[in-house]
């Protein structure tokens, strides 16, 4: 059952299986819409699907942004010398899987919170919990950043060589600045989306990116910090990005209804959030981890200099493949909540069919291009004609994971829209880790696949994750959450 969201009064109750679309006589436009004819129509929404290619476009750019920024000043640190390109990838890894990668978790709530506040017209509310978000998120990186303090006693603690991870330990010590950054930036982003302003993110993402090259040079040759410059001007460019996003919210009349300045009430709406930070955060931390386990795992087996090489670069290929499809995880996310919020729950799922459809059709046009030119593309990362060849091998397997995680990616922003975050995160532990991992053991040590083995064993979790995530989906009601009172009450409402 719904729970009414307050704003208005008058709206019934209604509940939605997740896949049930629009039936023939509840939309007299589309009525008229089926009556033209058109077997293209039938097939996909296409006046849906342009409002999420639009809105998909900025959030795509945004995320390579802000990928960029830490990827250049690796790249900065790496010309300095084979040991410190080893530690500035090393803490760059670490720092992803222990600090940027939960601070994006975290921002999950908001996805959930907002939008549905959002579509419910309870304008005032979004400002509210994105300032109760930012609460989380200096808390947490307060902990993480006493938890990287301690970097080089980790890693060596781990069997990482001694001078690598003296190495990595500085680079994450400077970039600890950029943790706190990186938690503003994603909840502003987080609210910008919700809201469907994202327009201006192509200007606003693009222009730190751009700027941190300059500043990167600046600092690590032009006043010679040498390697501590490459982290340092990583935050400066992260804090930049957020001051730019920051003095947009705070100036634009966009925001005149959903902004109406600081206000101490944010502390009674912290443990409504966190109620689904923390599960998000799980989400997110969950799947990253289950990469760098592969590439662990990789180093472990025979000639792992040449399987973790092939790991390393499905990872990566894995990635930034994902970051393609990200902009419609953001529109499924961002359009269910929305429709949710407002009380339509068959919207929400029409908008959910299409996201799907565009996401498949997206993966399927980067797998055409990977199954044509792999040797391209891997010739990019390695000279090395063994690599390249056993690089060919993988790629029918690497092709369907990109398929697979393409299609997780949707599930996942559905189940943020709808605030069934603390579900998935089971579902993650289980798929990723009880299944996943433990099929990559057996195929890749017992059965001698090594990194065939490896990475038939994650499509494996890959395949379970979005089979549970669609029957999740399908046979849970879609509601709304009750998110006009500031009371524990709030979470209790989902279904």
């Amino acid at each position: 059952m719904f729970r009414n969201a307050g704003i208005d009064s008058s709206s019934g109750t209604t509940t939605a299986p997740l896949l049930k679309f629009r039936s023939h006589g509840i939309h007299e436009d589309e009525e008229e819409n089926n009556s033209k004819g058109k077997w293209w129509n039938k097939a996909l929404d296409f006046e849906e699907a342009k409002k999420q290619v639009l809105f998909s476009l900025p959030m795509i750019i945004t995320n390579v942004s802000g990928y960029m920024i830490t990827l250049i000043s690796v790249m900065f640190a790496g010309h300095l010398g084979e040991l410190e390109l080893a530690g500035a990838t090393l803490s760059n890894s670490w720092a992803t899987v222990t600090g940027f990668a939960f601070m994006i978790g975290l921002s999950g709530a908001l996805e959930t919170l907002c939008g549905q506040g959002f579509g419910a017209k309870q304008y005032r509310i979004l400002g509210i919990y994105l300032q109760a978000s930012s609460i989380i998120s200096i808390f947490f990186s307060i902990i993480i950043s006493i938890f990287w303090l301690y970097t080089e006693h980790i890693l060596v603690f781990l069997q990482q060589d001694p001078e690598i991870s003296k190495k990595a330990a500085v680079y994450a010590k400077f970039l600890i600045p950029g943790l706190f950054a990186y938690g503003f930036l994603h909840n502003i982003l987080r609210f910008l989306q919700t809201q469907s302003v994202v327009k201006p993110l192509y200007v606003l993402s693009a222009i730190p990116a751009v700027l941190h090259i300059g500043i990167a040079y600046g600092l690590v040759h032009g006043i010679e910090l040498g390697f501590k410059g490459a982290p340092i001007a990583a935050s400066i460019s992260l804090w930049l990005s957020v001051i730019l996003l920051a003095t947009y919210v705070l100036y634009s009349k966009e925001f005149k209804h959903t902004w109406q300045g600081f206000s101490l009430e944010c502390f009674n709406y912290v443990f409504t959030d966190l109620k689904l930070a923390l599960p998000s955060a799980a989400m997110i931390c969950l799947e990253y981890w289950a990469f760098e386990i592969l590439v662990f795992l990789a180093g472990l087996l025979p000639n792992s200099t040449v399987t973790t090489s092939l790991i390393s670069m499905c990872v990566h290929t894995e990635a930034i493949a994902f970051m393609i499809t990200f902009g419609l995880s953001a529109a499924a996310s961002t359009r269910v909540s929305n429709e949710l919020g407002e009380g339509n729950p068959e919207k929400a799922s029409n908008a959910m069919a299409v996201t799907l459809k565009l996401s498949v059709l997206l993966a399927a046009i980067v797998d055409l291009g990977l199954l044509f030119g792999h040797n391209i593309w891997a010739g990019l990362f390695s000279d090395s004609s063994v690599i390249i060849n056993q690089f060919a091998s993988m790629t029918p397997f690497l092709a369907l994971s990109i398929i697979a995680d393409s299609i997780q990616g949707v599930l996942s922003g559905v189940i943020r829209g709808c605030g069934w975050q603390n579900k998935a995160a089971c579902v993650n532990l289980a798929t990723f880790y009880l299944i996943g991992m433990t099929m990559a053991v057996l195929l890749a040590f017992k059965l001698n696949l090594q990194a065939k083995g490896l990475w038939i064993g994650l499509i494996c979790g890959l395949a379970c994750q979005v089979g549970t995530l669609l029957w999740i989906t399908l046979r849970k009601k879609w509601t709304k959450l009750d998110i006009s009172e500031n009371t524990d009450k709030n979470i209790s409402v989902l279904v």
